[in-house]
């Protein structure tokens, strides 16, 4: 199927209102998208199930799902695609998402994390807000989608719209976990830079110490339902216009687990998007945060996908991520704090963090 016929599909699905996702995995020139044939508001009862998960911050919260057995699934190849008409980005630009009120309340929060680390209720939190955007007379999410593909061909783009919950866009750089038969693949991802071209990367002592923090926590983790764990070297890991450090972990399930639902439940939310140790962050990040995630820093994907003898689940957590209500873009961004951070510049890491969903934007 073409390219064009696609988005006539999705346009249709829109029209009906009736639930869909369209989204292209990393490195890949293939857009997979998923039509629920009704609206119902399927949830994920147990993880024997296909399909495509939609799954929020909170893990006692239900996971939405769009079932494969009542959902029309298309295919097509994007190395054909045709030129965006893009009227908007003529007339729009980046404007500052800098705002007075909302800098000194992320940054008392900030220090709020600071002090509950040096009081030693843990090592790492991570601290996030929201930022609505209403310049638009009219917005498109399925421009939107589209420029998100032109521009960041390495993270996992989606577009997933629900008419009893809402539409919801991303570019995340984070794999929660690849599992084929047995064999997993996850990693740990922190610290963040901008990307600068011919600069030498240089990493300081804080985001080196986020990171092994988090790769050691998810190795410890793993270790009772996972044999033949390796964990490759700490490297940087190019996300758009930022850089992370990035560490790989593989292994293959042990016999007494029952499969992918143990290795989510051990993972999310994982300490790159919640903090360590899990209970206590989440409850500081409920208690303080002062506003409901919702799916941000939630995750999504493909749940037991069938490709010959071999079955396949692909998550990725719902980083660098916006929800479209209208003509209003509600994007999301956070950090993680931990002992070394400075609240002025945790607040400009998160500037630099929605340039990724802004640029689309304008």
């Amino acid at each position: 199927m073409s390219i064009s016929d696609v988005y006539a599909k999705i346009k249709e699905q829109l029209d009906e209102q009736l639930p869909f996702v369209v989204y292209r995995k990393s490195d890949s020139l293939e857009l997979n998208v998923f039509l629920q044939e009704n609206d119902i508001k399927y949830l994920v009862e147990d993880y024997d199930i296909s399909g495509f998960v939609f799954a929020p911050f909170d893990s006692n919260e239900p996971i939405l799902l769009i079932p494969s057995e009542h959902s029309k699934k298309l295919t097509a190849s994007l190395s054909d695609e045709l030129e965006s008409n893009d009227k908007n980005s003529s007339h729009n630009r980046i404007t500052s998402s800098e705002n007075l009120k909302d800098k000194e309340t992320h940054k008392r929060l900030i220090e709020k994390g600071i002090q509950a680390i040096a009081s030693g209720n843990f090592k790492k939190v991570v601290l996030s807000r929201k930022e609505e955007t209403s310049q638009f007379e009219f917005l498109n999410p399925l421009l939107l989608f589209q420029r998100l593909l032109d521009n960041y061909p390495t993270a996992f783009v989606y577009y997933w719209y629900h008419p009893k919950v809402g539409a919801w866009l991303g570019a995340t750089p984070e794999t929660l976990l690849h599992s084929k038969n047995n064999e997993i693949f996850t990693m740990s991802l922190a610290g963040t830079q901008p990307y600068q071209e011919d600069t030498p990367v240089t990493w300081g002592s804080k985001e080196i110490d986020e990171q092994e923090i988090v790769t050691q926590y998810i190795l410890k983790k793993l270790d009772p339902v996972l044999s033949n764990i390796t964990a490759s070297k700490a490297y940087t890991y190019r996300a758009g216009s930022l850089l992370h450090l990035r560490t790989d972990i593989k292994g293959t399930l042990n016999s007494e687990v029952q499969g992918v639902e143990d290795i989510i439940k051990i993972l999310h939310p994982t300490p790159a998007v919640c903090g360590l140790p899990k209970e206590e962050t989440q409850s500081f990040i409920r208690q303080y945060e002062g506003y409901d995630r919702k799916f941000y820093t939630g995750f999504l994907g493909e749940l037991n996908m069938s490709h010959g003898a071999e079955i396949e689940s692909n998550l990725f957590v719902n980083l660098r991520c916006m929800e479209v209500k209208g003509n209003t873009a509600i994007l999301y961004v956070g950090g993680g704090i931990t002992k070394d951070s400075i609240p002025e510049k945790e607040w400009e890491e998160t500037v630099k963090k929605t340039e990724t969903m802004r640029k689309v934007l304008f």
